[in-house]
C-alpha cells in the first residue's frame, strides 16, 4: 500500500524518463528504418511514411506497432520503462502498490492519446495532481513512483 507522498514521482524526473525513452526509441528505429531501406537516407528522411503500398506496412509497423509492443511489454517484464529505470522510477497499481496487470498497461498506453490531444493537459496534470498521476495514470489505476530497489 502506498502512504508517502514523497516517493510519487513528480513532473519533471518524468520528462527526464521520457525523453530517455524517445532517444532509445529513436536510435532503435532508425536502425530498423537503414536497415529496411538499405541506407537510403533520402527515402527515410522524406515523408516518414512510405505512399508505396508495398512498405507501407514496414512504416506502420515501426512507427505504431514497434513502440506499443515494445512499451507494453518493457511495462509487462520491469514495471518500467528504460527511462524511469535508469532515473530509479517504477509504474504501480494506485491502489495496492503492486506490479500493474497487462490491461492497466493497455488502457495507461491507450490513455496517452486522450491526455495529449487537449494542448497536452493530461501530461501536465501530474505536475498538479496530489498523486502526480496524469490523466493515462488514472485510467488505469497506475501510479509511478521513486523505486527503494
Amino acid at each position: 500500500m502506498l502512504q508517502e507522498p514523497s516517493q510519487y514521482a513528480g513532473f519533471w524526473i518524468r520528462t527526464g524518463a521520457c525523453i530517455i525513452d524517445s532517444f532509445i526509441l529513436l536510435i532503435i528505429m532508425l536502425f530498423l528504418l537503414f536497415w529496411f531501406y538499405q541506407g537510403d537516407w533520402d527515402l527515410i528522411l522524406d515523408t516518414g511514411c512510405s505512399e508505396q503500398l508495398s512498405v507501407l506496412w514496414f512504416d506502420v509497423t515501426i512507427n505504431y506497432i514497434l513502440p506499443f509492443i515494445l512499451t507494453l511489454l518493457v511495462w509487462h517484464i520491469w514495471s518500467a520503462s528504460p527511462g524511469k529505470i535508469l532515473l530509479g522510477l517504477k509504474i504501480v497499481d494506485a491502489t495496492t502498490g503492486d506490479k500493474i496487470k497487462p490491461l492497466q498497461s493497455l488502457i495507461r498506453y491507450l490513455g496517452y492519446f486522450p491526455s495529449s490531444l487537449v494542448f497536452g493537459l493530461g501530461l501536465i496534470w501530474v505536475a498538479f495532481d496530489q498523486k502526480k498521476q496524469g490523466w493515462h495514470d488514472k485510467m488505469a489505476n497506475t501510479v509511478v513512483i521513486k523505486s527503494n530497489e
